[in-house]
């Protein structure tokens, strides 16, 4: 199972996380958000994959961004059409595709269908207010119901208190295309610092 640290904002901070060794960080350029990224990367293990996060992006500045940052990963989390990852791949053949879908009480997972070849993997977060970062689990029940060859990161609040459903869930069947688990606020001091005794207990107890 891997992990992805989502709304990395801070030098130091980042640094002490990729001490961690997670498989990626993500960086949110989304001026709404309040872990908008504007600053600089510093040196990071190279096994570890910069995920730049966007939100119904001009394809432009995504690409531009993509480059300037030299982003392995790009997760796109608002209304982007097929059409719009195609023409991204087209322009960053070497970048990996995210595309999120958001979760509440139910999911028509025929939305996918469209998106199957283009994205090289969905990912899954709980429907809120916010974009992402709401720190609510949406029922992963739900995922019973996932026909798709696509694999996929589970996102939406998990924090040291899912562990055990965590687990639960990996056991399932329909976790068998689960590749990571996104998180984020539940691991923060405040918006865009992570606590290090927190993701260090977590990634011992569960991840590592």
């Amino acid at each position: 199972m891997k992990l992805k640290i989502c709304g990395m904002k801070y030098i130091e901070n980042i640094k002490q996380v990729a001490d961690l060794k997670p498989d990626y960080l993500g960086f949110i350029f989304y001026e709404k958000s309040k872990r908008n990224f504007e600053g600089i990367i510093p040196e990071i293990p190279k096994s570890i994959k910069k995920v730049g996060v966007f939100v119904n992006e001009y394809l432009e500045i995504v690409v531009s961004l993509a480059q300037e940052y030299q982003l392995s990963m790009l997760q796109l989390h608002g209304d982007e059409s097929p059409e719009y990852i195609k023409e991204l791949k087209d322009h960053l053949p070497n970048v990996e595709m995210i595309k999120v879908f958001g979760i509440r009480d139910s999911f028509d997972f025929d939305k996918l269908k469209p998106f199957e070849g283009k994205a090289d993997y969905f990912l899954f977060d709980t429907k809120g207010k916010e974009r992402g970062g709401n720190g609510v689990t949406f029922d992963w029940k739900l995922l019973e119901k996932y026909n798709s060859n696509t694999p996929y990161f589970l996102s939406g609040g998990i924090g040291l208190e899912e562990i055990n459903s965590v687990k639960e869930f990996m056991r399932t069947s329909y976790a068998k295309q689960c590749i990571a688990l996104d998180v984020n606020s539940r691991f923060e001091t405040e918006p865009g610092k992570k606590s290090i005794k927190k993701l260090k207990k977590f990634t011992t107890i569960f991840i590592k």
